[in-house]
């Protein structure tokens, strides 16, 4: 007996629409499949307008098929899109916005009379417990005398910003905060008003102004300009001109206790920073330091040197600041290769080896540099003329005459001279230096050696050649040697004598000198011997155990003399001394 298996009601159309829903698509034909290629490409090339998602965007017809194409698991319809390749919004952080800060200070609205369980032992608030109170602690707590409940402070918000929001200077600012300081400010000034008026009223009733107005120096305008009408009845513009040169230089205030300079303080005779170019993609004005770090003429065409304003970025190349960088380089590359130098630590050490480096490398290139022309050659190459000469052409247009002299065009120019030329003083027809005799320079129209001196012509010239024959006669007759007499004979004698024992005196002297020598000598060589038995001890001691050493073997209290100091440096090795082997050969 068979039975038939009966399925039940609701099974069959759940079955049906599952069946309708994972229902394979239909094969494209070839027409079809042609005529989509057709528009790949138009869509490619501009001509037909891009495929359209779910959402309304534009799909790129460049992207390929396996990206903008959606899963059949995902979407049955198989509507191209890019959803699911943009960042879902579920995984997306959520940051803070730009006017969202902390709270400061404390709830004042709400004040608690009654101590509320859970709440601050100390002070009452509810916001924070007893060992995170910031309140002097009490002799008796809230929490007994139910009195003076602190209020409540702000919950601070979990705020979590951006990378412009953490960068933003100004968030948090209120800008209500800066009136309070403008209403002190018109308090201020309203009292000075009040005292100012007040003040006018008391000279009015007591009549000093109408004195000062019938004075005969006020009738005729010759005020004194320290009178009391000018201090008290000047305006705030005129009062403010009167101590304009008691006031501190701008940045500065100098004041016997304190000092405050205020960095990147601008003086207002001198052009702003940002108003030295107005095109926006210029150099970035930062005005919260005022500081403009790029060049604002950067894209203008100008030479940093020829502007008066090249950024502040520009003072940091000035001066030894590439020159500083180039020895922290070569202290760098130099610690590297195993040299103990150190720009901060050993600056000398570190600048004398670098000048020594460069030596050394300048001596190496000129030594590679002649290696090289002694093997090829080509000297005379280096040691050429320059161009002008080989081509004995220039762009310069002259014209010569038939003997060489040039007619038209430009000649050299004479170089001039750092001292007046072609000026004739004190009647001269000569400039100085025209005539020299002797060593001698003087003038040539009256042969006057004197620079100052007034010209007398060719009386002068006379008067001196008439001096010359006069002195040239005495010499003569000075020439002629007289006869001695007895006791300039005798004092010749005692002379030579005086000379020959100075002789004697200098000879003894240095006779003696070489003695010291020998003696020196000698002392050396004792100091030698005796260095050589003492290092002979020292290195019989060093050989022996520490326990079984004697105490202060080689401790001395004496203090050593020359020649033993000079043969301790003569003795002592050097082992880092590359000829140090050689010293005991």
């Amino acid at each position: 007996m068979s039975a038939t298996a009966v399925d039940p009601v609701s099974a069959t159309p759940m079955t049906g629409s599952k069946e309708m829903s994972l229902e394979e698509p239909k094969k494209m034909t070839r027409e079809d499949w042609r005529k989509k290629k057709e528009l790949e490409e138009q869509r490619k090339l501009g001509n037909a307008p891009a495929e359209v998602d779910e959402e309304g965007k534009d799909i790129n017809p460049h992207i390929p098929q396996y990206i903008s194409s959606v899963p059949w698991y995902i979407d049955p319809s198989k509507r191209p899109t890019l959803k699911h390749q943009r960042p879902q919004p579920e995984k997306q952080k959520q940051f803070s916005s730009s006017g969202e800060w902390y709270k400061r200070g404390v709830k004042e609205n709400s004040i608690t009379t009654k101590y509320r369980k859970g709440a601050c032992e100390n002070c009452g608030a509810m916001t924070h417990k007893r060992k995170d109170c910031f309140e002097r602690p009490r002799r008796v707590g809230a929490k007994f005398t139910g009195t003076n409940i602190a209020p409540d402070e702000h919950v601070q918000p979990q705020l979590m910003f951006d990378y412009d929001g953490k960068r933003d200077r100004w968030n948090g600012y209120n800008p209500e905060e800066h009136m309070k300081i403008v209403e002190e400010y018109a308090k201020v000034d309203l009292a000075k008003r009040t005292l100012k008026a007040q003040k006018l009223q008391e000279e009015l009733a007591s009549g000093k102004l109408v004195e000062q107005a019938n004075s005969p120096k006020h009738q005729w305008g010759e005020e004194e300009p320290n009178s009391q009408m000018e201090k008290d009845h000047n305006s705030e513009d005129e009062d403010e001109d009167k101590y304009a040169d008691d006031i501190d230089m701008p940045g500065q205030n100098f004041d016997s206790k304190r000092r405050i300079t205020v960095r990147n303080l601008r003086i207002r005779e001198d052009i702003a920073k940002y108003l030295r170019n107005l095109d926006p993609n210029s150099a970035y004005y930062d005005p919260k330091t005022r500081a403009m770090r790029e060049n604002p003429y950067a894209n203008a065409g100008k030479n940093p040197d020829e502007v008066s304003y090249a950024g502040d970025n520009f003072v940091r190349y000035t001066g030894d600041t590439i020159s500083m960088a180039q020895t922290q380089l070569f202290a760098w590359e130099a610690y590297d290769k195993g040299s103990e130098v150190h720009l901060q630590a050993d600056p000398t050490k570190l600048e004398l080896l670098y000048k020594s480096f460069k030596v050394k490398k300048e001596d190496f290139k000129e030594q590679q540099k002649e290696s090289i022309l002694e093997k090829y050659g080509g000297q005379e190459h280096l040691d050429a003329p320059p161009a002008e000469l080989l081509l004995a052409q220039t762009e310069d247009y002259v014209e010569y005459s038939r003997h060489g002299t040039v007619i038209k065009g430009q000649e050299r120019a004479v170089a001039c001279s750092k001292y007046e030329e072609d000026v004739k003083i004190n009647n001269h027809t000569h400039i100085w230096g025209s005539y020299w005799k002797e060593g001698r320079w003087g003038y040539k129209c009256c042969h006057s050696f004197f620079k100052y001196s007034y010209c007398t012509g060719e009386a002068g010239k006379e008067s001196v050649n008439s001096e010359e024959c006069i002195i040239n006669d005495a010499t003569g007759e000075e020439s002629v040697k007289k006869p001695q007499t007895l006791m300039e004979l005798h004092q010749e004698k005692l002379k030579e004598e005086k000379k020959k024992k100075k002789k004697k005196k200098k000879h003894r002297k240095s006779s003696s000198d070489s003695d010291d020598e020998e003696r020196k000598q000698e002392k050396l060589k004792k100091a030698l011997n005796a260095e050589e038995a003492r290092l002979l001890h020292v290195k019989e001691i060093m050989q022996i155990d520490e326990r079984k050493r004697p105490y202060n073997s080689i401790y001395e209290t004496r203090e050593p003399t020359e020649e033993e100091m000079e043969a301790y440096r003569m003795k002592r090795q050097r082992p880092d001394d590359p000829m140090a082997s050689f010293l005991g050969q």
